[in-house]
Order: C-alpha cells, then structure tokens, then sequence
C-alpha cells in the first residue's frame, strides 16, 4: 500500500463520529502491549517530563477527586496516585478509558493499587454532575469523536472551581515548520509502527488526527464555548506539544 493510498485509508476510517470512535478503540487494542514503550523511543523519554508538568498545572490539593480521561496505561493516573510524595492527597484516581486492554496493561504497573480503573466513554461519561475536582487528558483529545461534545461533558463533571488540563500533540508555528513536523511524524511513525508492532498505519495515525485537530489555540476557544473561563495554551517543543487548561467559574 502506498502512503497516499494509507493517509485515504485512515482518513475515510475517521470520518464520522462513530468510525473513529470504533477506529481509535481498535487501533490502540492492537499497541497496547508496547504502546510505553513506544512513546518513550518516539519522544526520547520527554513525554514523562511533559506529563509531570501537566499534573503540576492541574493544582491538584487534598481531598481532590482526580479524573484521568483517555488515561490509557495510566501515566498520569499513576503520577497523582503518588501524590503524597509532592504534598497532596487526593481522595480518589480513576483513570478512565474506552480501550480495555490498555486498562488492562496499566493495572499491571507499579502503583496501580491506589488508581481506580473504569472502561466508558468520553462522549458520555458516567459521573455525576460537578463530582470531580480536577481532569486530565493526555494525548487524547485528538482521538475524540466529537471534540466539543467531550468539553461539554467534562464542563459537566467538573465541580465549581474545577480545572481541566490537556497535553496532546500541538501544530507548530511557522507554517514551515509545522509541514516539516508533519513529515517527520509520518516517517517516524512508520518506523515505530513496524519496528514495535509490525503494523505501519498504527502510527501513521498521529499524523493523520492532527490533520483534523484544531489545535491548542482552536481548542482554548473551545473550551471557551464550553463554559470554561480563563482558558489558555503552553506551548512545547515550538508547539509542537501542547498544554492547554481551563478553569470552571466558583
């Protein structure tokens, strides 16, 4: 298959709400043995760093009921459930997601005793409203079916107060950068995806979904729209990666 014959292939796979859903449960089943692995070669390990800090915006205190979405593995499920090291105590972990042998894969790792794990979907989550202190996504909102119903679910959960965080891969600035980012990313992806998995197209997705994403500063004005207030993006990597946060009014 040629790459212009797989980039047509994953984008009619994406196309409705409903296929990328089935696409992305299924493509991340499939990685999901060396899917840490993984992402430590492609990022040289700075995916960690870039997840710590992401917790360290989130102002995480005592008491807190922590929601990880999109949680995967649970790296960052598993860096607040170590909470107490860095002087907090959340009352509850859960690291949620739609893929259940990635769950799986992260209840087997250290400290996943103090994380609860639950399989549901971003597009319907299954907490009451204002019952969670604070939300975490890591490389997940890409992955979304429909990205702004997703911030309106998590507008809902989250109690006043609340703050939502999200590391994901960013577009780059200027253009020429961000076509030459694009291209690295298609070619790395194709290495990694044979070399860990022998399946090429697994990581030609990253690609593919940034395509489509609107990116850090689209999805600041989302979560605008969604009713979070002082909303803002970090740039990573000249924006390459991403953090961006908001806050629900008190």
């Amino acid at each position: 298959m040629s790459s212009l014959q797989m980039k047509d292939r994953i984008r009619a796979e994406i196309v409705t709400p409903e296929a990328k859903r089935d696409y992305v449960q299924g493509l991340f089943g499939r990685i999901a043995d060396r899917y840490d692995l993984t992402n430590d070669l492609m990022s040289a390990g700075l995916h960690r760093r870039w997840k710590r800090l992401a917790v360290n915006m989130a102002q995480i205190g005592d008491g807190h009921v922590v929601l990880d979405l999109a949680a995967g593995t649970g790296d960052l499920s598993l860096i607040v459930g170590a909470g107490s090291t860095e002087g907090y105590e959340p009352s509850l972990v859960v690291a949620a997601d739609l893929t259940v042998p990635m769950m799986q894969r992260g209840r087997e790792r250290s400290g996943a005793a103090a994380v609860r794990w639950l399989a549901c979907d971003a597009m319907d989550l299954p907490f009451p409203e204002a019952s969670v202190d604070r939300c975490l996504v890591g490389y997940g909102l890409r992955n979304f079916p429909d990205l702004g119903q997703c911030l309106r679910e998590l507008r809902r959960v989250l109690k006043p107060g609340g703050r939502l965080v999200t590391l994901d891969f960013g577009r780059a600035e200027p253009q020429w950068l961000d076509r030459a980012y694009l291209r690295y990313l298609e070619a790395s992806g194709s290495v990694a995806g044979w070399i860990m998995h022998r399946d090429i197209e697994s990581y030609r997705y990253i690609a593919e979904s940034l395509r489509t994403y609107p990116a850090q500063r689209a999805v600041a004005t989302l979560m605008q729209y969604a009713g979070f207030v002082r909303c803002g993006s970090l740039d990573l990597m000249f924006g390459t990666m991403a953090i961006n946060f908001g806050d629900v009014p008190n």
